[in-house]
């Protein structure tokens, strides 16, 4: 089995706080090697799988909404 996959199975099993640790880790690891990352503040890193991830989500509205006035309009 994959690193990935152990940790990626590992992770539901955590606390709270274990895992903000891990986001905390993760967040400098983005940070020192400067890839992927949009954004950067004090509340933390906005990354170009963020990005993706939230216009999916938004396209996803969009053409759920669209196929709903295509139905209206459909006598």
């Amino acid at each position: 089995m994959s690193t990935v996959a152990e940790i990626t199975n590992a992770l539901p099993q955590l606390s709270t706080e274990e895992l903000q640790n891990i986001e905390r880790a993760l967040i400098s690891i983005y940070r020192q090697r400067r890839t992927g990352i949009i954004y950067d503040d004090a509340y933390g890193v906005w990354t170009e799988e963020d990005q993706i991830a939230a216009a999916d989500q938004v396209f996803a509205l969009l053409d759920a909404e669209e196929q709903r006035q295509k139905k209206a309009r459909t006598p």
